[in-house]
């Protein structure tokens, strides 16, 4: 049996540039354009007009992190995710340290049009569970 090289993790959305454009600036992704084009603006002009704005995707700039994937549906988003993405930004830190790293993302995060859900904390170990610009969870961890 093969082995699985490579992943992506795919977003249903309604609006994909948007989304995808959010997680950009929350994980320091990049957008290249398709194959072939120069710039996504190039891409969308040469897709029919009921296609334009169907689909955006990022990278890691590094190569290690999945790519991700955002598609249009018509459908909005109605219950809690069943898998979600863990923002590590405190990994090896504990009690006020990890809370203090943990509440600057979430204000970044914030600012960048998330909301801040709850915190979890227990005097020592922590996470802020959050939701991106369209409602999806996530936590900053």
């Amino acid at each position: 049996m093969a082995s699985v090289k490579q992943f992506q993790v795919t977003f249903d959305c309604a609006e994909p540039e948007r989304v995808a454009r959010f997680w950009c600036e929350v994980l320091g992704y990049v957008a290249p354009p398709p194959k072939g084009f120069a710039t996504w603006e190039e891409y969308t002009e040469a897709q029919p007009p009921e296609e334009r704005g169907s689909w955006f995707a990022c990278v890691d700039p590094t190569g290690v992190g999945p790519r991700l994937y955002f598609q249009r549906v018509p459908e909005g988003k109605v219950v809690k995710n069943r898998v979600h993405l863990d923002v590590r930004v405190g990994t090896g830190l504990v009690g006020e340290e990890r809370l203090a790293v943990l509440e600057a993302e979430s204000a970044r995060l914030a600012a960048l049009g998330a909301v801040r859900v709850q915190l979890l904390y227990d005097g020592t170990d922590s996470c802020i569970a959050m939701q991106d610009i369209e409602g999806n969870e996530f936590c900053v961890d």
